[in-house]
């Protein structure tokens, strides 16, 4: 499996927790919002190696927008909820790397 692809079901998941409504907030708060960076990072790390794997990039751009602006509550919770299912989607059909 690709490291871009274990990016995206890392960060793929970790979008949907987010998007669980209210305990996902109380996540993000409690944190102090610095969960929101955490994210920015995962997902930054997630598209270069979409790049250097020659993948799909816009679930990883996605989830760069949506850490910037998911400290807007119901836009926040909405933006996780698309961020985690298009990450998991292209998770899901992301081809294994081939050796030859």
């Amino acid at each position: 499996m690709r490291a871009s692809t274990i990016m995206r079901w890392v960060t793929g998941l970790g979008e949907a927790f987010l998007a669980i409504p209210f305990l996902g907030g109380l996540y993000v708060i409690g944190s102090g919002y610095s969960l929101l960076g955490v994210m920015f990072v995962l997902h930054a790390i997630t598209l270069i190696l979409a790049i250097r794997d020659y993948s799909a990039k816009s679930g990883s751009i996605v989830g760069l927008v949506t850490s910037a602006i998911a400290w807007i509550p119901v836009i926040g919770w909405f933006m996780h909820a698309v961020s985690a299912v298009l990450l998991i989607i292209q998770a899901v059909i992301s081809h294994p790397k081939r050796h030859y």
